[in-house]
């Protein structure tokens, strides 16, 4: 590659956002498509395209699960944590792209109003747990008050040291009572964090997403991973172990952790369980995290996000 070439890869990068990105699916939905005047050619990676084939059979998958669901009755809660742009939002999307909405919720509450603020900390999140049949998704949780609260004052190391002791109690108690728990934490590198936010500053689609706590996340950076490490010690437990998505790259970690869970549940008309198998590579145990933020704590350059 000659100089001219680098910089015009550098302006196209520092552009980015001139460009127009097809809306998922219309690749594959396009690529029969026969020649015409009314047709224009566009070229994408090939990885792409199989990108959204893997995609749609999964969605498909989805789809008879949650059918399953609805017909015994079976109650799925789904919570969603990360550092934020780790990609939490884009993975739940892809999610619930084709199921029914009559039996799928995302709940992503904003900070608690005055009346909230005196109540049981646990008590606005019971009332959306999932009914028989149901999805549910928790785009962020009652976790906020193991890493996001502490971290930026937003409540006491008494609070928080409460909460971590009193959770894995209550998230027994969810467990027993027949509620399919799954616990996903989204790693995102400190660089590729950095670069989504320029991402969301500078595309007006995404700015939607941007909120005062980001400015801090990176400041703060080797606060939050002792919050996390604190968090995955006092509440990674056999009966609601945390699952971690690594989600450098966004496309594999949708398309892994729905693997992951499409490979834990029963379900009419599964696919043969060795094409649901999750690359580990992405998808990583709480115990494995948990002994690999214990050898590097000292070293913080060398831990996951």
């Amino acid at each position: 590659m000659g100089n001219g070439d680098k910089k015009d890869k550098k302006s196209k990068h520092q552009k980015g956002h001139d460009e127009t990105r097809l809306q998922e699916l219309t690749a594959l939905r396009n690529m029969d498509a026969k020649q015409s005047k009314e047709r224009t050619a566009i070229w994408i990676k090939n990885w792409h395209l199989a990108y959204e084939f893997e995609l749609r059979r999964l969605q498909v998958e989805l789809m008879k699960l949650q059918q399953s669901l609805k017909e015994d009755g079976t109650r799925l809660l789904m919570i969603f944590e990360g550092r934020d742009a780790a990609g939490k939002g884009g993975t739940i999307k892809r999610f619930i792209a084709h199921l029914n909405p009559r039996n799928t919720r995302v709940v992503a509450l904003v900070k608690p109003n005055e009346t909230e603020g005196t109540q049981w900390y646990f008590q606005r999140y019971i009332s959306h747990l999932p009914s028989a049949g149901e999805i549910v998704f928790f785009d962020r949780s009652w976790y906020n008050r193991a890493m996001v609260e502490p971290v930026m004052g937003f409540c006491t190391d008494e609070q928080n040291k409460r909460f971590l002791k009193d959770v894995p109690l209550l998230e027994e108690l969810i467990v027993k009572d027949g509620i399919k728990l799954f616990k996903f934490y989204f790693s995102v590198s400190k660089e590729v964090q950095k670069d989504r936010f320029e991402s969301r500053r500078e595309d007006p689609l995404k700015q939607y997403k941007l909120s005062p706590v980001d400015n801090f996340a990176q400041k703060y950076w080797d606060q939050y991973s002792l919050r996390k490490f604190q968090m995955l010690q006092e509440t990674n437990r056999t009966m609601a172990p945390w699952t971690i998505i690594r989600s450098d790259n966004k496309k594999l970690a949708r398309i892994n952790c729905i693997k992951f869970v499409l490979s834990q549940l029963d379900y009419e008309g599964k696919l043969p369980e060795k094409e649901l198998i999750p690359n580990p590579e992405i998808v990583v145990t709480g115990i494995d995290e948990l002994k690999h933020m214990e050898e590097h704590l000292m070293n913080p350059d060398k831990l996951y996000g």
